[in-house]
């Protein structure tokens, strides 16, 4: 067994501003990030494996109303809960992915169901309902996933006839883990609600393996948040396993490379969360800042919001 283990999430990036932010506002989402965080490294410490891990920090991101993701999901055009979510396996490379998917309360633990008993990777909409239903996966009303403050932003960009990003100051709501546990494997998760007022089914990046989500034991697990069809173009989280694999960058020196110059280029404005085999953690965005935090056996624990 390694001995280095670790963990690391995030609550989504964006135009997030101290200037726009209530002490009690960011008080609840520091909270958030803490549970979250506790969540996860709790299993990693007690010797847990890491897909236990990042699956117990996104399901408590997913209950956390605040965050765009579960129980905070943003209205889709048709005022429904559409939502994405993807796990991978570092050791196996196994992954499962759910997408469109309303009424189930923890899409996280769906797309580990489709993983681990499905035969499949990625399961779509009525269908990947029906699936979480045969697994008993706990359901909900569309009540449940209704909060004020989301219900308020889709009424507004129904007004405005626009797609948003979360909040009206473009914010990319989205929720994600990765950890190494003390066998050495790494895991990966996200989940998200996708976009205010968003149409036609639209999926973003974070159930498509390689792009918002990735974890391979020879390189490093990767969450990434931001302007999906961006991070779907850029193969992201994969892009950043390569360039450890193939040109030998360290983990840091892969993360900025793509965060903050081809995804600039591009205008893939967000940020991602990562940490390799060895334990080292990045948490690397190109915008004004990301809801993040982590914590690793060495003592290191840290829960920021701003750039």
């Amino acid at each position: 067994m390694s001995n280095k283990f670790g963990i690391a999430i995030h609550g989504g990036a964006g135009t997030i501003l101290r200037s726009t932010m209530t002490p009690q506002l960011q008080e609840q989402y520091e909270q958030g990030l803490n549970n979250a965080l506790n969540a996860g490294y709790s299993i990693l410490e007690a010797g847990g494996s890491a897909l236990d891990a990042v699956e117990a920090a996104v399901a408590s991101l997913e209950d956390f109303p605040l965050f765009n993701a579960g129980k905070g999901a943003v209205f889709s055009n048709t005022g429904q809960h559409e939502m994405d979510a993807a796990i991978m396996n570092g050791k196996t490379l196994e992954a499962g992915a759910v997408c469109g998917i309303s009424h189930v309360k923890n899409p996280v633990h769906v797309a580990r169901a489709v993983m681990e008993h499905s035969g499949h990777v990625m399961l779509a909409g009525k269908g990947a309902e029906d699936f979480a239903k045969s697994q008993g996966m706990a359901m909900e009303d569309e009540d449940y996933f209704f909060t004020e403050q989301r219900y308020q932003q889709w009424q507004q960009a129904m007004k405005d006839d626009v797609v948003q990003l979360d909040h009206t100051d473009k914010k990319f709501g989205t929720v994600g883990a990765v950890a190494l546990d003390q066998h050495g494997d790494l895991a990966a998760s996200t989940s998200t609600g996708g976009l205010t007022n968003k149409k036609f089914g639209r999926i973003g990046d974070s159930p498509v393996i390689g792009a918002g989500t990735y974890a391979n034991n020879n390189t490093c697990a990767i969450s990434c948040t931001g302007v999906g069809e961006l991070f779907i173009r850029s193969v992201v989280a994969y892009d950043i396993s390569c360039l450890i694999d193939y040109k030998g960058l360290s983990l840091k020196d892969a993360c900025d490379l793509v965060v903050k110059d081809k995804l600039v280029k591009i205008g893939g404005e967000g940020g991602l969360i990562a940490i390799d085999k060895d334990g080292n953690i990045e948490m690397s965005f190109n915008s004004d800042g990301m809801y993040r935090a982590c914590k690793d056996s060495e003592g290191k624990c840290e829960v920021l919001i701003y750039g």
